[in-house]
Formats: structure tokens, C-alpha cells, sequence
């Protein structure tokens, strides 16, 4: 055979792999799943049953979500359904960092209660892993399909899981409190969780048919859908709905704020829109920008309030989000009621090494080792050197004079605390540790392990995600670890493979972290000194 020849065949070869890839399976009795409500159809991709934007719920503005009505027939379901109205709209993007995310922002509509599921069989009567995804962006935006990486098929076809992401209401929607206005609204402080709550119980009532096991679901995500997962963990309406849970870069150590606080917001926002009890049913009507703008007016004054009375304020700053109101949200995260709640939940738990960098804003992501230190000396006065003793202790492998500046002390110590204190309930799931380092190499390494830089990897992503992750043969490998982490703990509770060095679960002794690299290793904690420190 001459190379010719081999050429010929090779090239053959690699155009059938690239074409099996990409099969499409369409039409009018393709992927059609019969569920309790009725039929739903979907497309084949690569051999994945795909749906996407299924209402899981309906809800009036303001009011709890209630089960979506039986239907005749087959519902078409084959693309992106609306995301939640957003309270800046993005006019625009900068160059670089929009390459590397590669955001699409989707369409917006209230009418925004939609599920997609990603399978590789319906209607089979298995009982596969069901991972029930969260997005990020606090719990003011975002949405199932912000990122390129949020997208289920690679995951669902590797682990053979069912893989479920969602769109729910946010901001103001979600959270604003007029308990207080009426009884139709006695769950309007927290129905950005209670749509959480709806989609879980739609998971419960419909994933059979999808080929999921509704007694083995995982929720996970991360930033504001990490916080949402630790929500759901201390939420009583969700108990029992799902049976493991995975918090990425979304720990935080701040209460709630009270019912106390949530009803002053939200009477200050009717006092804006100059309404009162006997109009309030006029906010449903309210333009979505107007409401908006009189939430943003109302949490500002509540704020320099409670400023002024001496009333403590999140780090974060009082924003939208969950309230403990008394009843959806009674407890608080850490206390023993919430504790009692979760005890028996395995959690997954871990941040990114750089998350926001401060070299970014900086323009320090290549500066010389005299303008770091500059920065540092500014930032942190007498206590410069020992800050910069306890980030060389806990990295000592760092050679870039910013990675000294960009290493995470905002979620992370949050994630710390809660292992440590989740690991140290009698008699409960274990916790496993992890931290991401892994170092990526675009516009010149320059993006490092960013925030969100983990997620790629997580879902076996990274060939549609090139921009974030370099498509590197490094990238490709530790993905291939990562996802199979995170499909063995929504197997079975533990994320232990073949691919991995042993991954012990954490406790606040060992503090066994994997550390996610070219390389991976379980380390104990090496950033006490760092966090204690910062906490003085």
C-alpha cells in the first residue's frame, strides 16, 4: 500500500469519526417520551436523547409555582426555552475575556420555568444517575445555557447518566417579600427556591420516563448555583428530593438575612413604585425595567439603614436572595435544625485556585516582581511579608510574581468551613475536599484557574470549550478524570476511580483535598496560615 494510499484511508477514517460525532437523529417520531403530563418530543444527538425548554411549572408573578396542567398529543421540545429577565441586561462585552467565555445570553421571558434533560435512553425502564444541574450567576442572572460548558450531552454519554439543567426565576422576581401585602403572596420572599423545588419534584414525578432514577439524584452546581445547592440542602420542602449534593465555588459564610429585613425591602420597593395595600395588586403589572429599578432604589436604602443602626451587612452587601422567612426557609445553614436536615446528604466540595484574580483588574497579570510586591504593600501594610509567607507557603510551586495576588481567599474559606463542619456531624455522609489548580494555557496562561475555568472539565467539555481551555491534550486527560469524579459520586456517593489517586474523605484532621492538575494529588490544607491571617 502506498502512502498515497494510507493517506486516503486515514483521512477516510478521521471523517467518519468526525461524522459519527456529529449524527442528528430529527422527525416526528423520533425521541418521543412518554411522561405522566404527556408526550414530549426531542432530538438525537450523537446518540443522546436531547430536550430542552419543558415548562416543569407555571406561576403568576409573585405567587408559588404550581404543576403544569396534563396535555393531548406530542409537544415539540427541541431548543432552548426563555431565561429569567435579568436585572442590567448586557449591551456589551469585552473582546478578550468574551472570547474565553463565550456567553450566549438566550431570550428572556417570567414565563421562564423550563427543564432540559440530556439521556442516553427513554422509555427503558433504567435506572440511571440523574445530576440535576444549577447554574451560576448569584441569585440575580443567569441561565442553563449561559456557558458553553453547562451543555449535559458528553456528560450523560460517558457515565451514562441522566443529566437535567434548569431556568428559574431570579432577582427581584424571586425574592421580593410582600408577605406582608396579602396572602397570595406568603411565599414571595423565597420562589426563586421554591421553582428549584418544583423542578425537583417534576425530576421526581417524570425522569423514569427518561430513562433516571428519581431515587438517586445529585444536584449540583457552582458559584450562585453552589449557593442554591447549599439552600436546597436546608430546605425542607427539598428533602427527600434529591440524595447528594456538589457545591462548586459557592460555600459562604453569611446568615440569611431575616424575614425582618426581607418584608422592609420589600415594602421600601412598593413605596417607590407609590403603591400601597389597597393598589398591590397593581404590581403584577408593573414593567419588568420599572420594578427592577425600585428593588435596586430599595435595597440601597435598606441597606445604609441598617448601616446606620448598626446592624451588620454581609461582605457581599444586601442584594436578592434567599430569606429565612419562617417557612420555606426556616433555619439558618449552620444551625442544628438545618444540620439535622442534611446530615445524611454526601457532599462534594471545592473551589478553583485563582477564582477573581486581582492581577486582572490590575493589569499585574505579567508584571515584574517589584510591582506585585508595590501592590501587595499597599493592600495589606505591616502584615505584607507574613501575607506573602503564608502564599508561598500554601503554593510553593508559584514562580509568576501574580500568581502571589491571585490566589482565592473568597470562596474557598467558605468551602473549608463547611466541610469542616459538615465532616463533623456524628454519624453523617462523608465530605470530599477538592481544589482546582490546573493552569490554563490562553492568551498567554494569563486567565489561570478563573472562576468557572473548572466547569469544562467537569462535564467532559473541552472541545466546546477550546476558547477557555486551550483544547490541549492536557485538557482532554484531566477532564476525562474529573468527569468520571463527578459521575462516581452520583453513582454511589463517593467520586473514587481508577483514574485517581485515592481520595480520601475530608475531615478537619486529615483535610485530604484532591487537587485537580496534570497531575493529581491529595494534599492536607496549606492555607490556614493564609486564612488566618486575613482574618485578624
Amino acid at each position: 500500500m502506498n502512502f498515497r494510499t494510507i493517506l486516503f484511508f486515514t483521512s477516510f477514517l478521521t471523517l467518519g469519526t468526525l461524522f459519527a460525532q456529529r449524527s442528528f437523529q430529527s422527525g416526528e417520531n423520533v425521541a418521543v417520551a412518554a411522561t405522566p403530563s404527556g408526550k414530549i418530543r426531542g432530538v438525537v444527538i450523537n446518540d443522546i436523547f436531547t430536550y430542552k425548554g419543558i415548562p416543569y411549572a407555571t406561576a403568576e408573578r409573585f405567587e408559588a409555582p404550581q404543576p403544569i396542567a396534563p396535555w393531548e398529543g406530542v409537544k415539540s421540545h427541541t431548543t432552548w426555552g426563555p431565561v429569567a429577565p435579568l436585572l442590567n441586561p448586557t449591551t456589551q462585552v469585552r473582546d478578550e475575556s468574551e472570547t474565553v467565555f463565550n456567553h450566549d445570553w438566550g431570550y428572556t421571558s417570567e414565563d421562564c420555568l423550563r427543564i432540559n434533560v440530556w439521556t442516553p435512553g427513554i422509555n427503558d425502564n433504567k435506572k440511571r444517575p440523574v445530576m440535576f444541574w444549577i447554574h451560576g450567576g448569584g441569585y440575580t442572572a443567569g441561565s442553563s445555557q449561559e456557558l458553553p460548558s453547562y451543555h449535559g450531552e458528553r456528560l450523560s454519554k460517558k457515565g451514562d447518566v441522566v443529566v437535567v439543567s434548569i431556568n428559574h426565576r431570579l432577582n427581584v422576581l424571586g425574592f421580593l417579600d410582600l408577605s406582608d401585602f396579602g396572602t397570595e403572596f406568603e411565599d414571595s420572599a423565597n420562589l426563586s427556591m421554591l421553582d428549584l423545588v418544583a423542578a425537583l419534584k417534576w425530576v421526581n414525578e417524570n425522569i423514569e420516563s427518561f430513562g433516571g432514577d428519581p431515587n438517586n439524584v445529585t444536584i449540583f452546581g457552582q458559584s450562585g448555583g453552589g449557593a442554591k445547592v447549599n439552600t436546597l440542602m436546608a430546605m425542607p420542602a427539598a428533602q427527600g428530593l434529591f440524595h447528594k449534593a456538589i457545591n462548586q465555588s459557592g460555600a459562604v459564610r453569611a446568615s440569611m438575612p431575616t424575614a425582618a429585613i426581607s418584608k422592609r425591602v420589600g415594602k421600601a420597593v412598593v413605596e417607590n413604585l407609590g403603591l400601597n395595600q389597597s393598589s398591590i395588586q397593581s404590581i403584577k403589572d408593573i414593567p419588568y425595567a420599572q420594578l427592577s429599578a425600585a428593588g435596586a432604589q430599595a435595597l440601597k436604602k435598606v441597606a445604609d439603614e441598617l448601616k446606620e443602626e448598626g446592624t451588620p451587612v454581609s461582605g457581599w452587601g444586601l442584594n436578592w436572595g434567599p430569606s429565612q422567612d419562617g417557612k420555606n426557609l426556616p433555619y439558618q445553614f449552620y444551625s442544628d435544625e438545618a444540620r439535622a436536615i442534611y446530615k445524611d446528604i454526601p457532599l462534594m466540595i471545592g473551589t478553583v485556585k485563582n477564582e477573581f484574580m486581582a492581577s486582572l483588574g490590575t493589569g499585574l497579570s505579567f508584571a515584574s516582581e517589584a510591582s506585585v510586591m508595590e501592590y501587595i504593600n499597599k493592600q495589606y501594610g505591616t502584615k505584607a511579608a507574613a501575607y506573602l509567607n503564608a502564599v508561598k507557603k500554601a503554593y510553593p510551586n508559584d514562580k509568576n510574581p501574580s500568581d502571589w495576588i491571585d490566589v482565592d481567599t473568597r470562596f474557598r474559606p467558605g468551602s473549608v468551613l463547611q466541610a469542616n463542619d459538615k465532616s463533623s456531624i456524628v454519624g453523617g455522609a462523608p465530605v470530599y475536599m477538592y481544589l482546582f489548580t490546573w493552569q490554563s494555557p490562553v492568551f498567554d496562561g494569563k486567565y489561570k484557574a478563573m472562576h468557572c475555568f473548572e466547569l469544562p472539565f467537569v462535564f467532559d467539555n473541552i472541545e466546546r470549550c477550546a476558547e477557555m481551555t486551550g483544547g490541549t491534550p492536557e485538557a482532554y486527560a484531566l477532564a476525562s478524570k474529573m468527569s468520571a469524579a463527578w459521575i462516581q459520586f452520583a453513582r454511589q456517593g463517593n467520586p473514587n476511580h481508577q483514574g485517581l489517586p485515592n481520595w480520601p474523605a475530608y475531615n478537619s484532621k486529615n483535610t485530604a483535598t484532591m487537587h485537580f492538575d496534570n497531575e493529581c494529588q491529595v494534599l492536607p490544607q496549606r492555607d490556614k496560615e493564609l486564612f488566618a491571617l486575613l482574618e485578624e
